[in-house]
Parts: C-alpha cells; structure tokens; sequence
C-alpha cells in the first residue's frame, strides 16, 4: 500500500491557517482548505463546486451539498452535510465572493481565462501550501483523511464514516482512519 497522506494536529492546521492569512487570496484559500477539512470531500469534489451546489438563490449557505455522480470519484452521488464550522467559513468566503451567475464555480482561480480550478490545479495548490508551510507528508488528501481520523477519534462507527466519505468499502473506510497513541490510551481507559 502506498503511503498515505498525513493526517493534521489542530496546531498544525493553525500553522497553515496563519499562513493562508498572510497570501493573496486569503478568504478563497482559508475556505478550500476549511472545506476539506470539515467536509472530508474529495480535492476533485471541492474543484467540481458550483457556486449554486453551496449557496441557494437567496445567498444562504446551504444544510446539505448535494454532489452529482459526475462530480464525485466512485461516480455515485451523494450528500455532503454542512456542519456550523464549515457553515460560517463559507459564508465568510461568500460574502467576499460573489459570481454573476450560480453556475459559476465556487472557487475561482486568479489565472486569466480560467472558470476556477480543476482537480489537478487544486491538487498543486495543496502540495505548495504544505511545502511552504513546512509541513511534510501532507496533501491534497490530508483533510480528507484529517476528517475522517478526527471523527474515529470521537467514537463515530465506521458505517457512518463510509457513509460520509462517500466510500463503498468499510475496508477503504478503515485504511483512511490514522490510529494514534492518543487513542490507545482513551480505548484502554475504557476497560
């Protein structure tokens, strides 16, 4: 099996954070990175956004992200449920972003004659922010699996887990959650 994306510590995520802060483009990069980070959506899935998929025509950030089978890997659609903290990045983001038409994509790029970025340039996005952060081992993955270790950690089962990345196989499932000392001490706590 090949090495798998490292999984952020919440100081980590903040070292990427502050540093967002510091570029061009600030808001628009705190909110992708956010997105994977509180959604577990794939790096092709967050590209693939609409501004219409996240905010409805009266400018509310929606409940539910509904992503088509087109947008997802497995081509399976499927829910992407918003939860308070990913709710208040995006509205963040969208007061500062707004596109003439729904259809537009939800991340713009600043290249000319682009309509936003596509997986592979969101992909290079990720791998440049960790180079510069300093932070190795991470990718465009890391908040994918970030999401889904975070969420074993506080007791979820892997059903629902499969079910909210979106995975057909709780064996994939499984290989996404990074087991840490932190909880091996809490499991044997427990007897």
């Amino acid at each position: 099996m090949s090495k798998q994306a490292k999984t952020l510590t919440q100081t980590e995520l903040r070292r990427v954070l502050d540093y967002v802060t510091t570029r061009k483009h600030a808001a628009r990069n705190r909110a992708i990175v956010m997105t994977t980070f509180l959604s577990g959506m794939r790096v092709g899935e967050v590209a693939s956004l609409t501004y219409g998929d996240v905010v409805d025509g009266s400018g509310v950030v929606k409940a539910e992200i509904r992503l088509s089978a087109t947008q997802t890997k497995g081509n399976h659609s499927r829910i992407v449920f918003v939860n308070e903290r990913l709710r208040k990045e995006l509205e963040l983001y969208c007061r500062r972003y707004i596109p003439t038409n729904l259809n537009q994509k939800l991340f713009y790029s600043q290249k000319a004659n682009s309509d936003g970025f596509s997986a592979n340039t969101l992909t290079q996005f990720f791998h440049y922010l960790y180079k510069r952060v300093g932070i190795d081992g991470a990718s465009s993955h890391s908040g994918r699996r970030t999401f889904i270790t975070n969420l074993a950690n506080k007791g979820i089962g892997v059903r629902v887990l499969m079910s909210l990345a979106g995975h057909r196989s709780i064996m994939t499932t499984q290989a996404y959650i990074d087991v840490n000392d932190e909880m091996k001490r809490r499991a044997v706590e427990l007897v």
